[in-house]
């Protein structure tokens, strides 16, 4: 059976090329020959691609640099377009370092790459993409939208390291010092004896000590 229909299949070799079945099939050979070598080439350049960014995927991130206090227009400058600086975000003046999320959220074509190099309290609390939710501002906002603000905030702080903080726009820290009022200072010498008033009975006092 076999050997019928290799006799059929040189007869239709012959028959449709002209060629004998030897001709045939080393001419054959040297076509796919051809074909794996160039294909080859592409296939090649490719895997190479595909190692090097794979590559750079399993590189060892730097370890975070903390910043101290920045101002908001310094932070912009970590926004990811510059591969050689750290990927920053801030939620609620607090900057955290989130450079291992890159590939996969914040950095460029990422989904949550217009985050970056902001201070994006509002936006998340909001879960908005409107530019004009970009900002640190969370005035105004509803019990639901701090609740899902603060959530953010817990992730941020148990998965990516905090490493400055966001000066206010007059120059302060984001913490508050304790404010000290007039009100505040006057009040020991409304509540207490003034001084001339303690001094009276010590001088009451040697005055009767005189007469004895």
């Amino acid at each position: 059976m076999a050997l019928q229909l290799w006799e059929t299949l040189k007869e239709a070799i012959t028959a449709y090329t002209g060629l004998s079945p030897a001709a045939f099939f080393t001419i054959l050979s040297l076509a796919l020959a051809v074909y794996y070598v160039v294909s080859g080439l592409f296939v090649s350049s490719d895997h190479h691609v595909r190692d090097r960014e794979m590559y750079k995927e399993m590189e060892p991130l730097p370890p975070p640099v903390q910043l101290g206090e920045i101002a908001e227009e310094e932070l912009k400058v970590y926004d990811g377009s510059d591969p050689k600086k750290p990927l920053l975000m801030a939620i609620k003046g607090q900057i955290y370092d989130v450079s291992q999320s890159r590939r996969m959220f914040y950095g460029p074509g990422g989904p949550y790459a217009l985050f970056a190099g902001k201070d994006a309290s509002r936006a998340l609390a909001k879960m908005s993409f409107d530019e004009q939710d970009l900002t640190g501002d969370i005035s105004g906002l509803g019990p639901f939208e701090l609740e899902a603000l603060q959530d953010w905030e817990y992730k941020f702080m148990s998965k990516y390291t905090k490493v400055g903080t966001i000066k206010n726009t007059d120059g302060s820290s984001t913490v508050e010092p304790t404010e000290t009022t007039d009100r505040d200072i006057a009040k020991p010498a409304e509540d207490g004896p003034s001084e001339s008033a303690a001094t009276k009975p010590v001088e009451a006092a040697t005055g009767g000590d005189a007469q004895e």
